[in-house]
């Protein structure tokens, strides 16, 4: 793999990472300014929101073969 495929994979992946980080916000502000009644609510929704986010991100892998499946394929993933 050339240097020139190894930034562009970086620069997908940082693009896909972004991409998910502000999905995420979008929910929590929908959950927090939508679906919240109360002070309580509102804590829980953005703290848990963001918690679940992060225990349930997708792992490296999967982001590849999207990545690959959305803006074609750079390299064969897997070594295989």
């Amino acid at each position: 793999m050339t240097e020139n495929e190894n930034k562009k994979d970086t620069s997908n992946m940082k693009v896909a990472w972004a991409i998910y980080v502000l999905i995420t916000i979008l929910v929590i502000l929908v959950l927090v300014f939508l679906v919240a009644e109360d002070n309580e609510e509102k804590l829980f929704f953005s703290l848990m929101t963001a918690a679940a986010a992060y225990v349930f991100r997708p792992t490296e892998r999967y982001m590849k073969k999207q990545i690959a499946r959305f803006m074609g394929p750079a390299e064969e993933s897997d070594g295989k």
